[in-house]
């Protein structure tokens, strides 16, 4: 287990380092170069020339790559010339409330689909399994912006059961002060997500119930209950631990669309607006972060994954 600890862990940091190379490579080829694309289309040649001598943009590119890793590792992703505040402060402020919603939608998402699929396996074939299959499909195919504002007009404009706006505060505490305010938009991340999960959950455990094992159970007089619960589930597991680790990339996504949907005050509604306003070391800092984050998330689905399948120590040994 060790070995294989510390190969994934090796795998991850050359990840983490190719995908900063990429991020300070897209730093470079931004229209006019990093100076112009910060600065903007306003400043003169010489305010330009002047950015470049001071930060360094004069130097040869790996000398350049070097002080700006030297510059992350101290936590330092740039400055946001337009929002007049460092990049690291202003994903500071706003990264827990992403957390915060993400978690609570993702957690809600599992508790909601893995029961959901332990019943479309037990129940397959039968109406209530096309009929939840078909309700799947639906959330799975609907876009989070549409699936919002479907949810705003229900229960915000015709039946006032909910604000159509998110909390507005501007620390975490404040945030969770009007909890009220991020049920809608939880709700968004939770169907879309519970649509996702059930499915590989269903499947998952299908694929379990035709195995030896289950019958050898079975042969033993073993409950249905028994044989459901303390061996499908735990082998069912795996495979719905690794998607939940791969999906990281569409939650974030999703929390993107859906914070600019509800003026949620996270990250993906910083990143809405840092678009518009073509603010691109906050563009940056925050594809560095979703990258890490990728990559921390495949990593600790990998080691679950062990965890939960002994065997996989193994065979990728």
């Amino acid at each position: 287990m060790t070995g294989y600890l510390v190969r994934r862990v090796l795998q991850a940091f050359v990840v983490v380092v190719l995908v900063s190379m990429i991020v300070f490579a897209l730093l470079h080829v931004l229209p006019g170069g990093p100076a112009r694309a910060m600065l903007g289309p306003q400043a003169s040649e010489e305010q330009v020339a002047q950015f470049v001598q001071a930060n360094g943009y004069d130097q040869p590119l790996p000398v350049q790559y070097g002080k700006w890793l030297g510059q992350l590792l101290h936590g330092d992703l740039g400055y946001s010339y337009k929002l007049n505040q460092s990049v690291t402060s202003l994903l500071a402020d706003r990264l827990p409330k992403t957390v915060l919603l993400t978690g609570v939608a993702t957690l809600l998402a599992v508790l909601i689909a893995v029961p959901l699929g332990v019943f479309q396996a037990v129940r397959r074939n039968r109406f209530a399994d096309y009929l939840l299959t078909g309700l799947a499909f639906i959330f799975y195919s609907t876009p989070a912006f549409f699936l919002g504002l479907v949810l705003i007009l229900g229960f915000a404009v015709e039946l006032h059961w909910f604000p159509a706006q998110a909390p507005q505060a501007s620390s975490l505490l404040g945030v969770l002060s009007q909890p009220i305010g991020l049920f809608l938009p939880i709700a968004t991340l939770t169907l879309v997500s519970v649509a996702h999960y059930s499915r590989y959950a269903r499947s998952a455990i299908m694929d379990n119930l035709v195995e030896d094992y289950v019958r050898t159970a079975r042969a033993k007089g073993a409950g249905e209950g028994r044989i459901l619960f303390r061996h499908v589930l735990h082998n069912a597991f795996a495979p719905i631990v690794t998607i939940l680790g791969l999906s990281l990339p569409g939650i974030l996504s999703g929390t993107l669309i859906t914070e600019s949907v509800f003026n949620y005050p996270g990250m993906g509604l910083l990143f809405w607006t840092s678009a518009q306003i073509q603010d691109y070391p906050v563009l940056l800092g925050f594809s560095l972060i979703v990258g890490i984050a990728t990559v921390t998330g495949s990593l600790l689905a990998d080691l679950a994954y062990a965890l939960l399948d002994p065997r996989v120590r193994y065979t990728r040994a």
